[in-house]
This record gives structure tokens, C-alpha cells and sequence, in this order.
């Protein structure tokens, strides 16, 4: 990028700061659920429409998507920010505390919202030397395992990645690190997430004859933690997580019946595949065995997220140019899961981690606490990454490779 740019993208962004702090501070005290963004959405169309973008609001239920076209032609590349809050009573003592009971802001999406709405800021001034264009896609909560389409998978059977297609798709999450770093890993980055629930049935009778549907699911938990562990590879690790449970009508009563649930996280495709047979496999040999049975379902949901290897060392210097040297820094993937690895299945993809932490401020306050409260620097610094990593592959366009994998 020359100089100049980049000296224009540094005083837009000074232009905007102090308002885009309020549009931030504005989210973070009206936060809405997954699915109920409505008046996040209204807010962001509003100030996107008076850039003079093109905007289409209710795309995934609540979602919108905004067109940014240069001057000169080009493709289409987009950037994909969150809206939605958790179902969490904010802790946090701060001016801008949530003003809704039990919803707050504590997994940063405020802040991607509000860094998607300033890089569009950005690159709305910038837009008579634009080669392409941009597509900003606000996206409501993600899928939760319901069965019902929701989040990236609904917007992308809505047609944000279509008329007109993009060739790439960018995306950023806070992270809880040092801020001014960013985080990513090549390839696989984040894990899939997939839900299974099963339900066990014992043998109504008298303790000798029959058997207690408790037991076997308790000892069909542990088959599985031990399943995993055979499994789990350092190169290709597994996640088991079992987060509801669901036995009896009474204390002295044998249960007939237990229900469980749960996500398996993965990072390879191959581990998918094998997995919901080898754990249908155990729970029935357990349960049957021991004179009961199981019946067992597994849905994939959210894949994982993968950065395109090409795309990412296109962007490289981006990086460098926005941050400075030896700011980014590779990591190993991560057992954590966004539905932005939809994305990334159809086009190429690049999300990264971006370190929203106060270096002075120790420990760290993880994401999804009710303290969570990360440094409003993190704004200018998030724009600043978009803009360059947004306007350089605009440039390099002919460089990136179609092929998502």
C-alpha cells in the first residue's frame, strides 16, 4: 500500500473515533440475543445507508449486508462481523453496563459490529480509488443446533456470498490477548462443532432383574471420555463436551430413562466422518451389556474454520503494514468454534484473533465472563487491519486463488 493510503485510512479513523466509541458503547448497553438483533441491525443499516452503500436489511431473519463499489472496476470481497450478545447478567463495572437483565456483550461482538461499521467509514472515503468493491455482512447469532438454519448458514442460503459473488471473505473475533497482536493459524484454525444427543433406556424391575438407566448412562459418559482419549491425536486433537443431562421423576424412583447432550469439536474432516460411528458404537455396546438401550443421533452443524494458505500469505504484509512487524503471530489451532467456517467452505476465507487486552491489566478476563470488558483501542486498531487487509486484496485480486480448499 502507498504511503498515501495509508496515511488517509490513519486520519479517517482519527475522524471517527470518538463517535464510533458511542456507536460501541450504544450496543454494549442495549445488547440482544441471537435471532433478536433488530434494533442492532437498525442502528448499523441507519449509519450505513447515510454512507451511501447499498443495504438490504432482514437477511437472515435479522442480518443485513451492505454494498461498498469503488470507482474502478473489480471483484467483490467481504467482511463479515457479528451482532449478537449472550445470555449472560453483565458484572462488569463500567458507564455502559448492559441495560437488559441477563444480556450482555461477552463475547466482544459489539466490537465487531461497530469495526465493520467503521472500516465501511473508511473505505467509503477512500472509495474513488477502489478497485472492486466491498461487501459488509452483519450477521445474527450463530446456528444452535436446533435444526433450524440460522447465522452464516442462513445468510449464505439468502445469498450474501451471490449477486454479485465474492472472491474472499475476512472476519476478526477479539481475543483476550495483548492488544495490537493478532493470532491465526494457516489451514485449520478453529474446530467444527457438531451436536449428538442420546437417550438410554434401562430395564424396569426389582434391583436383581432390572437396570437403572442412570447407571448405564453414567457409565456410557465414561465410555466416551474414554473413547476420546484412545482417539485424540496432538496432530488431530477431539473435544468432548456434555452440557445437559436429563434423568428421573423422583429421588427414590429407578429412572427408565436418561437423556444427554453434547458437542464434539474437531479440526479435520476425516475425524467427522469416523467419530459419530465409533461413539454410536460404544453407547450401545455399554447399554446393551449391561441389559438396556440406547438410541443415539449426531448432527454436523458448524465446520471448521480455515484460513486459505494462499490467501493468507497474500495478506501477510498487510498485517505488518497495519500492525507492525512481528505482530502477527501464528498459534496452534484452536478448540474453539465460529460459524464462520461456512464461509470458508464456499470461497476463500481469513479470520483472525485480535488482541483486545490492556498489557497492564493482569490476568486476563476471558471471554463469556460477566467482567469481560475489552480495551476500546481494539476499534481503531481492528479498522485499521480491515482496511489494509480489504483494499490490498482489492489490489491483488488476480492473486487469489478460487479454490476454497
Amino acid at each position: 500500500m502507498d504511503k498515501k493510503t495509508a496515511a488517509d485510512i490513519d486520519r479517517e479513523i482519527e475522524k471517527s473515533r470518538a463517535e464510533l466509541i458511542k456507536v460501541r458503547r450504544f450496543i454494549h448497553r442495549n445488547p440482544q440475543l441471537p435471532g433478536r438483533e433488530g434494533e442492532t441491525a437498525m442502528l448499523l443499516s441507519g449509519r450505513l445507508q447515510a454512507l451511501g452503500l447499498d443495504v438490504r436489511t432482514g437477511v437472515g431473519k435479522t442480518g443485513l449486508v451492505a454494498i461498498l463499489r469503488g470507482a474502478q472496476p473489480g471483484a467483490m470481497i467481504a467482511l463479515r462481523a457479528d451482532m449478537d450478545a449472550d445470555p449472560i447478567q453483565e458484572l462488569a463495572d463500567v458507564p455502559y453496563k448492559s441495560l437488559n437483565a441477563g444480556v450482555m456483550h461477552a463475547s466482544g461482538h459489539d466490537l465487531h459490529a461497530t469495526i465493520g461499521l467503521g472500516t465501511a467509514m473508511v473505505l467509503s472515503a477512500l472509495r474513488e480509488r477502489m478497485r472492486g468493491g466491498v461487501k459488509f455482512i452483519f450477521q445474527p447469532g450463530d446456528e444452535n443446533n436446533s435444526g433450524e438454519d440460522g447465522g452464516a448458514a442462513l445468510m449464505i442460503k439468502e445469498g450474501v456470498l451471490d449477486n454479485p459473488p465474492v472472491i474472499a471473505v475476512f472476519g476478526l473475533h477479539v481475543w483476550p490477548e495483548t492488544l495490537g497482536q493478532a493470532f491465526l493459524a494457516s489451514g485449520p484454525f478453529l474446530a467444527s462443532s457438531d451436536a449428538f444427543h442420546v437417550q438410554v433406556r434401562g430395564k424396569p424391575g426389582p434391583t436383581q432383574d432390572g437396570s437403572d438407566a442412570v447407571a448405564l448412562a453414567a457409565q456410557s459418559i465414561l465410555g466416551l471420555q474414554t473413547l476420546f482419549a484412545r482417539l485424540s491425536d496432538p496432530t488431530d486433537p477431539l473435544q468432548l463436551i456434555i452440557g445437559k443431562l436429563e434423568a428421573g421423576t423422583k429421588a427414590d424412583t429407578v429412572a427408565e430413562r436418561v437423556t444427554f447432550e453434547g458437542v464434539v469439536r474437531t479440526l479435520s474432516e476425516s475425524s467427522r466422518k469416523r467419530i459419530p460411528r465409533a461413539m454410536e458404537a460404544a453407547i450401545k455396546g455399554i447399554t446393551q451389556g449391561l441389559g438396556g438401550d440406547a438410541t443415539f443421533g449426531f448432527e454436523q452443524d458448524i465446520p471448521p474454520v480455515y484460513n486459505h494458505p494462499e490467501l493468507l500469505d497474500l495478506m501477510r504484509a498487510s498485517f505488518d503494514e497495519a500492525l507492525g512487524e512481528k505482530k502477527l503471530i501464528e498459534i496452534k489451532p484452536q478448540m474453539t468454534a465460529d460459524d464462520f467456517g461456512r464461509y470458508g467452505q464456499k470461497v476463500p476465507s481469513l479470520f483472525f484473533f485480535l488482541g483486545s487486552r490492556n498489557p497492564r491489566l493482569q490476568p486476563a478476563i476471558p471471554l463469556r465472563s460477566p467482567y469481560f470488558n475489552p480495551d476500546e483501542r481494539t476499534i481503531a486498531i481492528g479498522i485499521k487491519v480491515m482496511s489494509h487487509l480489504l483494499l490490498n486484496c482489492l489490489e491483488q485480486q488476480n492473486g487469489v486463488d478460487k479454490n476454497t480448499r
